[in-house]
């Protein structure tokens, strides 16, 4: 019996296994592909994938990479979808541990983002919050939070984690990286070279840390994490390849342990922003002064005012600053966007270990 077949039975791969099981509770199940790979799908959506004893691991790294913790986010379900029928295809053979998430299998059988609540703001502990008792979201975030604190211990080399997604509106700059912020920590050089590898430009540091995937990860597991923008949201089928062959082959390549390249214009400068304000629903007559339809890296001119409400209000202050993720319809306390600007007169880590 084939690897494919003890791990996705009759099902031609392993997003239409997580889709039609995307509700259900299956064992652990573990096989071998010929090469001795060891695959264990420790559940619906999560592959635990470790290379045979003896081979080399050239970038002595483990990396987690997850897809799909936005339901409708479809682009990079797909180049992971991919990647996994490559491997087992045997294609190519992998050279270090890796675990591949796709984060909200119902919320993807739904198309929608969430099924109850936003999985992305349930990770660092916050499923355990008394609003979420019972909420299957809550569950997920749990369960993925195990699932990577047991792949760390089990994998101590250098850990990395790329949390993939796709935005919901149009982004003047379309494709970007959030980096959690952790005190004291740097972008490491290599880091920058990988997103410009995967063709992605732009580079946003947070200001503290938080809920999200990669948060929980660059806090807790002391993983270098990213969150990557990928492009645009569409249904699954209606992606084009082409748009997202930078992190399809930049992945292929770190998972086969290969070098990485120079970067190459014209991938080869990354612009960094930094986050000045976080806009956050008061619930206090919250007034929201961004129009629905704004673009991602939309610019405001000094003096523009952004949101106020009963008590207070927020300016752009001496020099022009964007938005990104601006969506008011979210529950009181939660973010409404950020506010941005380019970061001046620092420079990013000089090595893997550079502090900030």
């Amino acid at each position: 019996m084939s690897a494919k077949h003890d791990l996705f039975g009759t099902h031609s791969d392993w997003l239409f296994h997580t889709l039609d099981n995307s509700k259900a509770s299956l064992p652990e199940t573990k096989t071998f592909l010929p090469d001795g790979t060891r695959i264990s799908r420790k559940a619906v959506g999560v592959l635990d994938i470790v290379p045979p004893a003896g081979r080399g691991n050239p970038n002595s790294e483990a990396i987690i990479v997850s897809a799909g913790v936005h339901g409708n986010e479809t682009a990079p379900v797909e180049v992971l979808n991919e990647l996994v029928s490559e491997l087992i295809n045997g294609e190519w053979e992998l050279a270090c541990p890796i675990l591949l998430i796709l984060g909200n299998p119902p919320a993807m059988v739904a198309g929608e983002r969430f099924t109850e609540v936003n999985l992305n703001r349930l990770f660092n502990g916050a499923h355990g919050r008394s609003e979420y008792d019972g909420l299957a979201e809550a569950a997920r975030a749990q369960l993925l939070e195990e699932a990577c604190r047991q792949f760390a211990m089990a994998n101590p080399q250098a850990l990395y984690h790329y949390d993939l997604h796709t935005a919901i509106r149009p982004s003047h700059r379309e494709r970007f990286a959030l980096y959690p912020f952790v005190a004291g920590r740097q972008v490491p050089v290599r880091q920058c070279d990988f997103l410009l590898e995967a063709e992605v430009e732009t580079l946003l540091l947070q200001h503290k840390a938080g809920t999200t995937f990669s948060s929980f990860s660059a806090s807790l597991l002391k993983a270098e994490s990213f969150t990557v923008e990928l492009g645009k949201v569409r249904p699954f089928g209606q992606n084009d390849p082409g748009r997202f062959s930078g992190i399809r082959d930049a992945l292929r390549r770190r998972l086969r342990g290969q070098p990485a390249p120079s970067p190459q214009p014209p991938f080869d400068q990354l612009t960094v922003f930094e986050v000045v304000h976080e806009i956050l629903n008061t619930g206090k007559n919250f007034r929201f002064h961004i129009p629905d339809d704004v673009a991602n890296f939309t610019e405001y001119q000094p003096g523009t005012v952004i949101w106020e409400d009963d008590e207070t209000s927020y300016r752009v202050g001496h020099s022009p600053e964007a938005i990104v993720f601006p969506n008011p319809e979210v529950p009181v306390g939660q973010r409404v966007g950020l506010m941005i600007r380019p970061k001046t007169g620092s420079k990013l880590g000089s090595d893997e270990k550079g502090v900030r």
